[in-house]
């Protein structure tokens, strides 16, 4: 019997839907990344195969399973030991699948032998907690001495770690005082040791900077550096710590929580102090910019001695008189120079103003006047009789255009105009009663008219 799933919405059955092997591994792929990322598996290696692209090819079993793995050369490249059949491992790897073959694969990103696996567990919870807990912020990291007077190495005495710290310390800065603080650095004693020995060189307040450190080795090897006591005494020293444990790879929970983390025990004394021959030429230039400053400012001051020397110079009282006397002759001759030229000046404004007024005098714009008052009376006169000329030649027209439409031109013609009593004129016969007066305006004068009693029209045959 076939389920209600397999039917549509219009009660027949779906569209058949058909996959490729190729599509059907892409979709089986996205669904394997996408609901199982980064996990952690454990397991023994079998079928360990290195071709000479460098990439890892194994697999991983137990008593009950196993499945293929891939690890790529970039990752290979990381690993601290040679992976063999039967070795036990810890595994950080992402689910995927092998297209070509459609078979479930794992893509290993880091390998690690299975015992260090606990350690590597409880590294990353303890990083954890302490970095909730602000032992890692930046904030409270405190610089290092430019240049440390005395240093204090936490090592073990006999390591090689401090025989090269104290070699690049003598031959970068001999100066510096450096005292060696011996704890062991590996062991069940050694974490106590080491936080008691960091206690006891803070609260002493001998150094300037304390250098933790120790060479190479496995995760067990610097297990004690991953110690929760050593961490919570270098986050309580009052002096700046520098962490250098292991080499360039290693990290360490010492690394997180010091002021300073050096890649190795011989970086870190590079970074605690300066270098010889450096400082040697910087002092040699300084040297050379101080004599340079020292000449610069005496010629400065020669100069400056020098101007002084001139003003003062000048101040005397015979310079002062010589240029008093000097300045006074100049402004007499100034003096004398603004007399003659203002007098000069004032000569011209006179004669300029006095031909000015006689050509204002009466005598000489009176005939002038007279001239134009000639000619002004003249065109008046014409304008006069041109306007009188134009306006008697439109009155003309204007008198001729009136009499055309005239009453009185009709009435000259044998009409007659009736007005009664109140002078109204009388447009029809039906409002005038008998006996009415009436006058007739005839076009030589009027005649006085009665309106008699028959008013019969008549008409004509």
């Amino acid at each position: 019997m076939r389920s209600p799933d397999d039917f549509d919405d219009q009660g027949g059955p779906p569209p058949r839907q058909i996959l490729t092997p190729s599509s059907l591994n892409r979709l089986v792929r996205g669904l394997l990344e996408d609901a199982l990322p980064l996990v952690w598996i454990e397991g023994e290696l079998s079928n360990v195969a290195r071709p000479a692209s460098g990439h890892l090819y194994f697999t991983l079993k137990d008593s009950q399973a196993q499945v293929r793995c891939a690890m790529f050369r970039p990752k290979t490249a990381r690993l601290t030991f040679k992976p063999v059949d039967g070795m036990h491992v810890l595994l950080r790897a992402r689910v995927g699948l092998y297209e070509p073959r459609g078979e479930f694969q794992l893509v290993a990103e880091q390998m690690e032998p299975a015992g260090e696996g606990a350690l590597r567990r409880e590294f990353e919870r303890l990083k954890a907690q302490l970095g909730a807990e602000g032992l890692f912020d930046p904030e409270r990291k405190r610089p290092l001495p430019h240049y440390a007077k005395r240093i204090g190495v936490i090592t073990s005495a006999t390591g090689a770690a401090i025989r090269d710290v104290l070699s690049v310390l003598a031959r970068r800065w001999p100066l510096v005082d450096v005292e060696v603080l011996p704890v062991p650095v590996q062991g069940r004693e050694a974490p106590p040791a080491i936080a008691a020995m960091l206690r006891k060189a803070s609260q002493s307040a001998r150094y300037d900077v304390l250098l933790l450190t120790r060479g190479g080795g496995s995760l067990e090897d610097l297990w004690a550096f991953n110690d929760e006591g050593v961490a919570r005494a270098i986050h309580a020293s009052a002096t700046p710590v520098v962490s250098a444990v292991g080499h360039e790879v290693d990290f360490s929970i010492a690394d997180f929580v010091a002021d300073l983390r050096a890649p190795t025990p011989s970086a870190a004394a590079e970074l605690l102090v300066p270098d010889r021959g450096a400082s040697l030429r910087h002092l040699r230039q300084m040297q050379q910019r101080l004599v340079s400053l020292q000449e610069r400012r005496l010629h400065t001051l020669g100069q400056r001695t020098d101007h002084l020397h001139a003003r003062l110079q000048a101040q005397r009282p015979q310079a002062r008189l010589a240029r008093d006397l000097e300045r006074l002759t100049h402004l007499l001759r100034r003096l004398h120079a603004t007399q003659r030229d203002g007098g000069q000046r004032r000569l011209h404004r006179l004669e300029r103003l006095h031909a000015r007024l006689l050509a204002c005098h009466p005598r000489q714009r009176l005939p002038l006047l007279q001239r134009r008052l000639a000619e002004q009376d003249l065109r008046l006169r014409r304008a006069i009789a041109a306007v009188l000329e134009r306006r008697h030649h439109a009155l003309d027209r204007a008198g001729g255009t009136l009499h055309a439409v005239s009453p009185l031109a009709t009435l000259e013609r044998g009409y007659a105009i009736l007005f009664d009593a109140q002078g109204r004129v009388v447009r029809s016969a039906a409002g005038v009663a008998p006996s009415t007066p009436l006058r007739a305006r005839l076009a030589d004068g009027e005649l006085p008219l009665r309106v008699v009693d028959d008013l019969t029209p008549t008409t004509r045959d």
